[in-house]
């Protein structure tokens, strides 16, 4: 079922005042960067949470993942000051950060089913967590994701104030790696709600990039933030050990939490997915076996 206008509205409002929050925690804040933005996001992530409980639904959650990161180039870019970066590394990270952010908000905008849908694995964690639903409500579904996909940004605040150093062969390998990232997410989605809109009960999509991975779009994602994180390495390699984490903590995310939560689900409910598992890799598109 679609939203409905009212819904996409109360959406806009709560994210509308999560960011003028944002926005006066740092103005009225006295942080060093990045840790300003850091406290800003966290505050932004503690009204949307706010609004979840009021609607119960968690999933109003869900654009946030996609919201913050060009608000965050944006920020970093504004506020580098005088510092020497390349302005062709910031451009292109600048554009494919939107580029990624639109699409991806895009996405959930025209397949969001309104306030009476949720993702059905919020619930599930809010009832193994028994007395304690509210704080894996607010840690484990709205803080755990925005600490990572804070960290996975990272590399851009890299980019924005410290990559004095010329672009080069890294950063052409990022712009392969970050457009490919988007393109392969985009046809995964695309192929993925076609098939959606067709399929059967019990069934499962297995053609297009899906006959060679089990989960493209997850490929796609996180590529994504590997060619971020190469761009933070073309900028300032010295500054390795902060710029990769964050690619790495969303590489153990996927592989270890939701690759295999989704796949035990699939097991359960459509007759054929363990031979599919067995034919066809998990995240990296290769030929099956």
């Amino acid at each position: 079922m679609a939203a409905k206008p009212a819904e996409y509205s109360a959406i806009v409002i709560a994210y509308g005042i999560s960011l003028v929050g944002a926005g006066a925690v740092l103005y009225l804040g006295a942080l060093p960067a990045p840790w300003d933005a850091l406290v800003a996001d966290v505050a932004a992530t503690v009204s949307i949470f706010v609004f979840s409980r009021r609607h119960g639904n968690s999933s109003v959650y869900d654009p946030y993942w996609s919201v913050i990161p060009p608000l965050l180039a944006l920020y970093w870019w504004g506020t580098g000051g005088a510092v020497a970066v390349d302005p062709w590394r910031a451009l292109c990270v600048l554009l494919l950060v939107f580029l990624w952010a639109i699409r991806l908000t895009a996405n959930w905008a025209v397949h969001w089913g309104g306030m009476s849908h949720e993702d059905w694995r919020y619930p599930l964690v809010r009832q193994r967590a028994g007395k304690a639903a509210i704080l894996a409500d607010f840690a484990g579904i709205h803080l755990f994701p925005t600490v990572q996909v804070f960290l996975g940004c990272l590399p851009v605040y890299a980019v924005m104030t410290r990559g004095g150093a010329p672009f080069g062969l890294l950063d052409m390998l990022a712009v392969v790696v970050t457009l490919s990232a988007i393109a392969i997410e985009t046809i995964a989605d695309l192929q993925l709600h076609a098939f959606i809109a067709r399929r059967k009960p019990g069934g499962f999509i297995r053609h297009g990039l899906w006959a060679w991975s089990r989960h493209p779009n997850y490929f796609g994602e996180l590529a994504f933030w590997w060619g971020l994180m190469l761009f933070g390495l073309a900028a300032a390699p010295a500054d390795w050990w902060w710029i990769i984490p964050g690619a790495l903590a969303m590489t153990a995310m996927f592989t270890l939490a939701s690759i295999p939560f989704m796949d035990q689900r699939s097991l359960e409910r459509r007759e054929g997915y363990g031979d599919y598992m067995r034919k066809v890799s998990a995240l990296v598109p290769w030929p099956p076996g």
